[in-house]
């Protein structure tokens, strides 16, 4: 829902926009956002957030406002119907679609975004529409613009995206009250863990050796479980006492969560479920994660955890080091 309160967003004074649109789950679509906010710092644009894809909300129905108290920001639909003005050339007349239907079934690799989302190397596109997505952040792209920008020179990456993640991804009033719900009862430390087991399976035999390891420090701790799989919350509420979740839908038959709308399931109410998770494990204590899920980083980065905070259970796995490190910078 849009606050009432908030300030406009970004810096529009030479009235070009920048649209940002999104692919994936929330965490991914974060993420991303927040290298396109930061662009349109840059660029002097202003930013329009439009997740009107059908992840999150009924497909045409953008899902942004009604989970986040936003800035204020125009309806993306208004510039559904521009033809001219508009880069990449691709999306003229198509501003209504999305990034999945623009990559022609082709989702693999880490370039592959490049052909649909506005140049990052430059800063002054002619353009009075720019469009912006990818996947994951692109923030190591802007890193050459955000040095010789006074408001971001000198900050560390996570310092500028918490920032960005508190002013423009506030959770509703309903997600803020079912955190504090769920949290407030626990004795403090809280161990915060976090595993995908659906279609990107994590390691789940690691994050309970991780979970038995903080235990055995913190025996009366409790534990917070966000997870995907019905199969992995059962198999850890079966090895350790005192398991908190949140209440919420799980495919039986292993699909990720992404699909809930075709068991009839309120996308919306489905989103919010995932935010509570989200910013419940970042205000946990402490966070077992893989840093090849962005669900948890995220957390990691609104909750400030790091160093013996976090227990990163893929940090020796190169193959995920290798592939994050792609992603960020091509």
């Amino acid at each position: 829902m849009t606050n009432p309160d908030a300030p406009t967003a970004g810096a529009d004074s030479s009235g070009k926009v920048l649209l940002i649109k999104a692919k994936g789950g929330l965490g991914n679509r974060m993420l991303s956002a927040v290298t396109g906010l930061i662009y349109a710092d840059l660029a002097g644009r202003r930013p329009v957030i439009d997740w009107r894809d059908g992840v999150y909300a009924p497909r045409g129905e953008n899902a942004y406002p009604l989970l986040f108290q936003s800035p204020d920001m125009p309806d993306p639909a208004l510039f559904d119907d521009r033809t001219d003005g508009v880069t990449p050339a691709i999306w003229a007349g198509r501003l209504d679609e999305f990034p999945v239907t623009m990559v022609d079934g082709d989702h693999s690799g880490p370039l592959v975004y490049r052909k649909s989302c506005v140049d990052l190397s430059r800063l002054d596109h002619d353009a009075a529409l720019a469009v912006f997505w990818s996947y994951v952040s692109k923030l190591p792209r802007l890193r050459g613009h955000m040095a010789r920008d006074p408001r971001f020179r000198g900050r560390s990456a996570r310092d500028i995206m918490a920032d960005y993640l508190t002013r423009y991804f506030s959770p509703n009033p309903r997600v803020e009250a079912a955190v504090a719900a769920a949290l407030g009862p626990l004795a403090r430390p809280v161990i915060g863990a976090h595993l995908r087991y659906t279609d990107m399976a994590g390691p789940l035999e690691a994050v309970k050796q991780s979970l038995a390891a903080l235990r055995t420090q913190m025996p009366e701790a409790p534990i917070f479980l966000a997870t995907d799989s019905a199969r992995a919350q059962d198999d850890i509420r079966a090895t350790f006492g005192d398991v908190h979740i949140t209440e919420k839908y799980l495919p039986k038959d292993g699909r990720h969560l992404h699909g809930a709308q075709a068991d009839g399931i309120d996308p919306v109410l489905e989103a919010e479920n995932a935010m509570i998770d989200m910013w419940a494990l970042a205000r946990c204590d402490h966070l077992v994660y893989s840093k090849n899920s962005t669900f948890s980083g995220t957390s990691a980065i609104i909750g400030g955890l790091s160093g013996d905070r976090l227990v990163n259970v893929d940090r020796f796995n190169p193959k995920i080091v290798i592939k994050r490190f792609l992603q960020d910078y091509l």
